[in-house]
């Protein structure tokens, strides 16, 4: 599984867009695979929730709320952390149409502004959003409304605190690579 993580993040380099890597961003995209690498056993751990919660109820008649959140919960983390890695490995949607006949340079503004005025200030909005909305949970020692749910219900709101910022550190790195790619800045694209 890490060969494939890797190679996807190397695939990047060789992309038809050519970017060329800055010192951040090969420090933000390796630190994006790992985590994705790590996170990526969510999804396996999800998998054995799912079945436990399916065995339990329709094998014994016993099935469990907490598992069924525990479904939801580990999906919303899988997924926040999964949208750092798809654009650090460039690996997310794009409307495909119009963007493959740009030119390369076209290409690369039509990223350098969906990246700053529409993904950073979107990062932006839902952390002004999403930090008041983990602090009052927490401070409220909030916990599931469901009988025998999940406590702590701060720390899966946190994961879109985390996820968030996994994404603006990813738009960043990525935003580094488009700048050096259209401005020319040779000396922070140099191996150090």
């Amino acid at each position: 599984m890490s060969e494939n993580l890797a190679a996807a993040g190397r695939a990047d380099d060789a992309s038809p867009r050519g970017l060329p890597t800055t010192r951040f961003s090969r420090w933000a995209d390796a630190l994006l695979a790992r985590i994705g690498e790590l996170a990526s056993w969510i999804w396996l751990l999800l998998l054995g929730v799912i079945v436990l919660n399916v065995v339990l109820r329709y094998g014994f008649s016993s099935g469990r709320i907490e598992f069924e959140e525990l479904q939801w919960h580990l999906f919303a983390l899988g997924f926040l952390i999964a949208l750092s890695y798809a654009a650090q490995a460039d690996a997310h949607i794009r409307i495909d149409v119009l963007y493959q006949g740009f030119g390369a340079r076209t290409r690369a503004w039509v990223e350098l502004y969906g990246i700053l005025l529409l993904l950073l200030p979107y990062v932006a909005l839902v952390g002004f959003y999403a930090v008041p909305f983990v602090a009052d949970s927490f401070a409220r020692g909030e916990i599931s409304p469901s009988p025998g749910g999940l406590p702590y219900r701060w720390a899966i709101k946190s994961a879109l605190v985390v996820g968030f910022s996994l994404l603006a550190l990813s738009a960043t790195a990525r935003l580094t690579r488009v700048w050096a790619f259209l401005f020319g800045h040779a000396a922070d694209s140099e191996d150090a």
